[in-house]
């Protein structure tokens, strides 16, 4: 049998016919600059066609329930296997969902404690806050207790007609609203402060009985009274409140204060589970320790299911996740810890033959985190699967078995297999990457003179301990640290909220959908709409996909969706708008020379040059300037990939002068040669009169920084201290420094 993946003729996205073989039961590094085709080749092909395939094997009852895939644009793949798809996208999950819950961690400690505790509540759900026979009454087992603000919610100096309730969903007209001031049960014009306590504990709490409401159309309903205050509680307290839209979460949010559950002290759990006893410690006492401290609690328990939960809590610290808590919410965690929690749910697993595709599983790593990571990845491939890394981390690249090359360029420029064979014979391979691990990055010897200082005063949050210090303005300062050992909690949370002028460019990717484009996301599809409208003498929406201008039959979108029901549904090019997504009629109007359709197929490149008009040359050129000429105006951002989002991101920034930018990691999803591109980018912000402020662990923005503060020794409640203040030459000698450890060894092997 053969014991490669083979793939003929793949087209999907900017891919050029691309056929090759793929090893099997072998870890494969996919690498390439920015948009060269990695994640269209292995997500949006490989990963595509397994699952669709897999779908494929249940009932028909079944497929309807699971998500569809469209057949990706290839000729053939043979010997698939099924796909596990690890990516980036942070876990996400309500409040009542925890690493511990994510992991399966927390289930083997209820186990523990239901056998072994004592008193004993009763069986392992009686330990759990997301059963009713486990959680604390007083929060619902969310830990938090969150009351309403009586005195946010009435106006004592109003009556009903007035506006009394100040909460929007119970305003004036409203149904609601109706209750109380239409059923005759109160004086709407009497002002509520000057209500008897008997009225204001009624209009409050009261219960009972039935009023009379008048509908909108006259019709007569009675509804079962329920006080103001018992009525906002029961709808909007005693529940998830992410569920509710954003609108009416910041309403709510206006009206109640949130604190610690009192009843349970944020333990989530009844009194029966929080009295259950293994030694000193309570079943939320385990929850609450780091990861660790947890091993070595259990460790000395010698029972087999605490054993089990040790097995498994060691493979979270064995990835650098040590400093974590099964308290932690999922909701909470970054996206590179999130990714790390995924890959360890898959090592307990006893399935083999599989395919997992990892989705540049470094992001936001620390160097210290990377070699933890490549022995999860080579313990995947040695329990007999398949592992598929897009990666740029040449630490990875390295301990590959096999390297698959895509590129030369980006976007249209890309595409196509430049290199495939061993690690050691990519650096002499005459790709962009091959090129880029050739390179030697020197560290900066002499760096800028600051302008002034941002003064931080004592900052406590989170892990903080008590920290004091000053950032150097008019410099480039790249602040570092193992992950959690409080870098973001200090420059992302600390100075924008004492130096409110900053600019955060975040890890949060910008709305991404098929209708948004880097034309209308820097700003420039109105002012060419308007171009457009003033040279044909037609209205801008003529010019909108989204409006006026929309193709009657695709209403814009370009393609048409045609669901088959129980199969996988069908994508085409719509044939009256032929893909432009315009009605003929915008289409016929030109601007020297082009069409609407004409100006959103040209690259960033193509129309910075095309464009005279600063409104849209001076952004156009923003977008080159962070590497993204390659582009297309139109192109939907969500195709784009995390690194493309963050540099689009860092475009829309760029016009500001003066300014405190905060970035955010911004090598994530970076090429090491579009991280030479960023370097540059960033020195020309800070020549332009910018202070500009990195979270980075990348070790060539460490070398090439002015100044570096860095942070813990290690994370969690091992870190939160500043371990080095200066130009990055001292870090190489700072006693408890990891980052200065690996930035030595880097000088040593990369002089």
């Amino acid at each position: 049998m053969d014991d490669s993946i083979v793939i003929t003729g793949a087209r999907v996205n900017n891919l050029k016919n691309v056929s090759l073989r793929i090893p099997k039961n072998r870890l494969v590094v996919f690498t390439g600059v920015s948009g060269s085709g990695k994640s269209s080749l292995v997500f949006g092909t490989v990963a595509a066609e397994s699952q669709r395939q897999l779908n494929e094997t249940y009932t028909a009852f079944i497929r309807n329930r699971l998500p569809s895939h469209d057949k990706p644009d290839v000729e053939t793949i043979d010997n698939l296997g099924a796909a596990i798809v690890v990516d980036q996208k942070p876990v996400g999950g309500n409040a009542r969902s925890t690493v511990g819950t994510m992991t399966d961690i927390m289930p083997i400690l209820r186990v523990l404690f239901s056998r072994y505790g004592t008193p004993s509540a009763g069986y392992s759900f009686a330990y759990s806050f997301n059963d009713p026979a486990g959680m604390c009454p007083g929060c619902d087992g969310l830990g938090r207790a969150v009351r309403l603000d009586l005195d946010a919610l009435i106006d004592p100096a109003r009556s009903l007609d007035d506006g009394a309730i100040r909460f929007p969903l119970f305003g004036v007209g409203t149904w609601q609203w109706q209750i109380y001031a239409r059923s005759g049960t109160f004086d709407p014009q009497k002002p509520v402060g000057d209500y008897t306590p008997a009225e204001r504990d009624l209009l409050l709490h009261g219960s009972g009985f039935t009023v009379d409401v008048h509908g909108k159309n006259g019709t007569l309903n009675k509804v079962d009274y329920e006080g103001v205050a018992d009525r906002f509680t029961r709808l909007y307290l005693r529940r998830d409140t992410s569920t509710l839209s954003q609108r009416t979460r910041d309403a709510v949010q206006d009206l109640v204060t949130e604190g610690v559950c009192p009843r349970c002290d944020g333990a989530r759990l009844n009194a029966a589970a929080l009295a259950t006893r293994i030694g000193p410690h309570s079943i939320a006492d385990h929850a609450a320790m780091e990861i660790t401290d947890l091993i070595a609690v259990l460790t000395g328990l010698g029972n087999p299911v605490a054993e089990a939960a040790v097995r498994a809590l060691r493979r979270l610290d064995d990835i650098g996740l040590g400093y974590l808590t099964l308290a932690r919410e999922t909701s909470t965690v970054s996206g590179g810890e999130a990714q790390r929690l995924k890959t360890v749910r898959h090592l307990g697993s006893a399935l083999t033959g599989m395919t997992y595709v990892f989705d540049e599983p470094t992001a936001g790593l620390h160097p210290s985190d990377v070699g933890r990571l490549t022995r999860l990845l080579r313990a995947l491939r040695d329990k007999g699967n398949t592992v598929l890394v897009v990666e740029h981390d040449p630490d990875v690249i390295a301990v590959a078995d096999h390297v698959i090359d895509l590129g030369p360029g980006a976007g249209v420029h890309g595409g196509h297999i430049v290199y495939t064979g061993s690690p050691a014979g990519l650096p002499a391979s005459g790709t962009r990457t091959g090129h880029a691990l050739a390179r030697r990055t020197a560290l900066k010897t002499e760096p800028r003179r600051p302008t002034g200082r941002l003064t931080l005063s004592p900052a406590s949050l989170h892990n903080l301990h008590d920290i004091t210090t000053t950032i150097p303005t008019g410099v480039l300062t790249c602040v570092t640290g193992v992950a959690g050992s409080g870098k973001s909690t200090l420059i992302t949370r600390i100075l924008p909220a004492q130096h409110p002028g900053a600019v955060v460019v975040g890890q949060d990717a910008p709305g991404t959908s098929a209708r948004s484009s880097p034309a209308s996301y820097l700003g420039v599809l109105e002012p060419i709409r308007r171009l457009f409208a003033r040279a044909a003498g037609a209205p801008p929406a003529l010019f909108s996909y989204n409006s006026g201008g929309a193709c009657p039959r695709c209403e814009g979108r370009g393609v048409i969706h045609t669901d088959l029901a129980f199969m996988d549904p069908v994508t085409t090019v719509c044939e009256l708008c032929a893909g432009t997504r315009y009605r003929p009629e915008a289409l016929t109007h030109r601007l020297r020379g082009l069409s609407i359709a004409d100006v959103l197929a040209l690259t960033a490149e193509q129309a910075a040059a095309f464009f005279t008009e600063p409104a849209v040359a001076g952004r156009l050129a923003a977008l080159v300037d962070v590497g993204l000429g390659y582009l297309t105006l139109g192109q939907p951002t969500s195709t784009l990939s995390g690194g493309e989002l963050q540099r689009m991101k860092l475009a829309g920034e760029l016009s500001r002068t003066g300014a405190v930018h905060i970035l955010d990691e911004p090598t994530t999803g970076l090429h090491l040669s579009d991280v030479e591109t960023l370097i540059a980018l960033l020195d020309r912000l800070v020549d332009g009169g910018n202070t500009v402020i990195v979270i980075e662990h990348h070790l060539d923005v460490v070398r090439r920084a002015d100044w570096v503060i860095d942070l813990g020794p290690g994370g969690g409640r091992h870190g939160g201290r500043i371990l080095f203040e200066g130009p990055p030459a001292g870090l190489l000698t700072a006693p408890e420094s990891v980052t200065g450890a690996h930035l030595k060894a880097a000088l040593a092997g990369h002089p």
